[in-house]
């Protein structure tokens, strides 16, 4: 099978190599799954470069969710079916992948394309987590998102229309403007014509907003908090603009929290609370509720490129590689 790999630090161009590797067979609880599309997210792009929170171990192959079909089952597999279209939590860049049994999911081909069933357990994952188990979003809460247009801000967008919150989408041109008021956002602000977006935020929000989801950091983090009403939640998603002093005294006077959104640290934790979150998620997949806007996907080929391009921050949607 063709596998992609790095042997060292650096921009995914310069380090990521197409080989050849053997296909193993599935060891007990694994399910083997032929791959027909994997999911990219920022985190693979910090991990080539050796700037993720867990450390880089290499080999080092890029993509945690995959979608394919279940070619082989391991021993003491139970409740999943050879033939069955699923969506994983794990797997990669590879041709062949062998995950565990429970991080399998069975997607409904009829409202998904691989494509989209690739993009959901990653991006819709945190965005359930951050939402619900995190901010105890409530019907008709506003939720501000920065960073909008990309894999987690258009789940976020998704998510929190079906929960009957109102979403305002922060993004960087007219182009990723269009993509999120596609998915149905009436309030969105584009950071390029109004940089300082503090005052138009309030106004949307009537004030301030309930929650918001940051997957921005840095200068995006200061003006979401002043964004915030009292007894706001303010949930640190990522730091792709750079990490953010937190002053102290602001969090007290306006009564907000802030709160730290570690999914798949939480999932270490509570390993049976994917199977509720993920099927959450895919039942309103079921419904149309869910269906991830994905970037032009990328042939297996040019997974490196895709992922250079995630970093140059050139993708809007969701960064997918197709076989």
């Amino acid at each position: 099978m063709r596998i992609w790999r790095s042997h060292e630090l650096g921009e995914p161009l310069a380090v990521l190599q197409l080989e050849e590797d053997e296909s193993p067979d599935p060891g007990p609880g694994q399910v083997q799954v032929q791959t027909t599309a994997v999911g990219l997210t920022f985190p693979d792009v910090l991990s080539c470069r050796g700037e993720y929170q867990v450390p880089t171990r290499f080999p080092y192959t890029p993509g945690g969710e995959t979608a394919g079909v279940v070619t082989a089952l391991g021993e003491d597999v139970e409740g999943v079916e050879v033939g069955s279209s699923v969506a994983v939590l794990g797997g990669g860049l590879r041709e062949v992948n062998n995950v565990g049994a429970g991080s399998v999911f069975p997607y409904p081909t009829d409202s998904l394309t691989a494509g989209q069933a690739a993009a959901i357990p990653v991006n819709y994952g945190t965005a359930w987590f951050a939402l619900h188990d995190r901010a105890h979003v409530q019907p008709g809460e506003t939720v501000l998102i920065t960073g909008a247009a990309g894999g987690t801000g258009t789940a976020c967008i998704q998510l929190a229309l079906a929960a009957g919150a109102i979403p305002i989408a922060v993004v960087g041109g007219e182009e990723k403007a269009a993509v999120v008021r596609s998915l149905g956002v009436e309030h969105v602000v584009d950071h390029q014509e109004t940089p300082a977006w503090v005052d138009t935020v309030r106004v949307m929000s009537g004030g301030g907003v309930d929650v918001c989801f940051d997957a921005v950091g840095g200068d995006a983090y200061h003006q979401s908090r002043r964004c915030m009403a009292w007894d706001g939640r303010l949930l640190i998603i990522g730091f792709v603009g750079g990490i953010a002093d937190a002053p102290t005294n602001h969090i007290l006077l306006k009564n907000y929290s802030v709160v730290g959104v570690h999914w798949g640290a939480s999932l270490m934790r509570d390993p049976g609370a994917i199977g509720r979150q993920l099927g959450e998620v895919l039942a309103l997949a079921e419904t149309g509720a869910v269906a991830p806007p994905l970037y032009p996907p990328f042939a297996f080929e040019d997974a490196a490129q895709a992922l250079q391009d995630l970093a140059d921050r050139k993708v809007y949607g969701k960064a997918v590689v197709e076989l």
